[in-house]
Order: structure tokens, then C-alpha cells, then sequence
């Protein structure tokens, strides 16, 4: 999955891969994890998403704008019970590179694919942390 995220976003968009790299891990090697739950990684995303991208248009100086994008993330996450942690860094990946809707539909394809695999075959995973 991550292969064909690297061939669809290219080398330009590093960060987002990463974020959903993080995601990868969390779903396959925890998949007990609240955080590795379908609601939580949609939710999560869609939440980093929209901050990043309401942050993105923004003026603020950096050193504050990347701060108070993770707060944000964070508390949002937390109010809506959509924990995921990489969706933080998926906020910043937003926040550092403009989000096509080419990257966006990109990103929500791929945590969605994420969890219904974690779905599918949640019998044969066991929690490797």
C-alpha cells in the first residue's frame, strides 16, 4: 500500500507517506490499539487534515502556526474521540505542503484501506508491542 502511496504522491510529498507509514505500524503491529481502530484512523486523518489545511492559509509566523496546529490537532481529536497520533503529523504534512485534493482523496483512500485490511484479517493479527 505504502509502495503505491510513494508512486501516486511522489518524492515531493515525503511527509505525508511518513505520516501514513506511522499509520501502518499502529494498524498492523497494534491492532488492538484504540488508536488502531477504523473510526480513529479515518477520523484522526480527516481531523489533521482539515487543521493543517485551516492553518495553511493562515499568516502567522511558523514558529507559531506549527505549535498551535498540533494543539489543535490534539484537542480536536480528543473532543471527538478519533485518537491517532501519525494523524498529527499528517496536520503538519499539510501544514508544510499544500494538500491537492489529489493528496487528500490520496491520504483518506489509504487509511481507509489501512483499516478495513486490519478489519479483514483482525483474527490473525496479535499485538506485537
Amino acid at each position: 500500500m505504502l509502495f503505491v502511496l510513494v508512486l501516486i504522491l511522489g518524492k515531493e510529498r515525503m511527509l505525508v507517506i511518513s505520516a501514513m507509514g506511522s499509520t501502518a505500524f499502529i494498524v498492523f503491529a497494534m491492532p488492538r490499539a484504540a488508536s488502531a481502530q477504523t473510526r480513529n484512523v479515518i477520523g484522526g486523518h480527516l481531523v489533521g487534515l482539515a487543521c493543517g489545511m485551516i492553518f495553511f492559509y493562515t499568516s502567522l509566523p511558523y514558529f507559531v502556526e506549527y505549535p498551535l496546529t498540533i494543539v489543535l490537532v490534539i484537542f480536536l481529536m480528543v473532543a471527538l474521540d478519533v485518537e491517532h497520533p501519525p494523524a498529527a503529523g499528517t496536520a503538519l504534512a499539510v501544514l508544510t505542503n499544500e494538500v491537492t485534493p489529489n493528496v487528500f482523496v490520496t491520504i483518506m483512500i489509504t487509511a481507509v484501506v489501512l483499516s478495513q485490511c486490519r478489519y479483514f484479517v483482525r483474527k490473525y493479527l496479535k499485538d506485537l508491542v
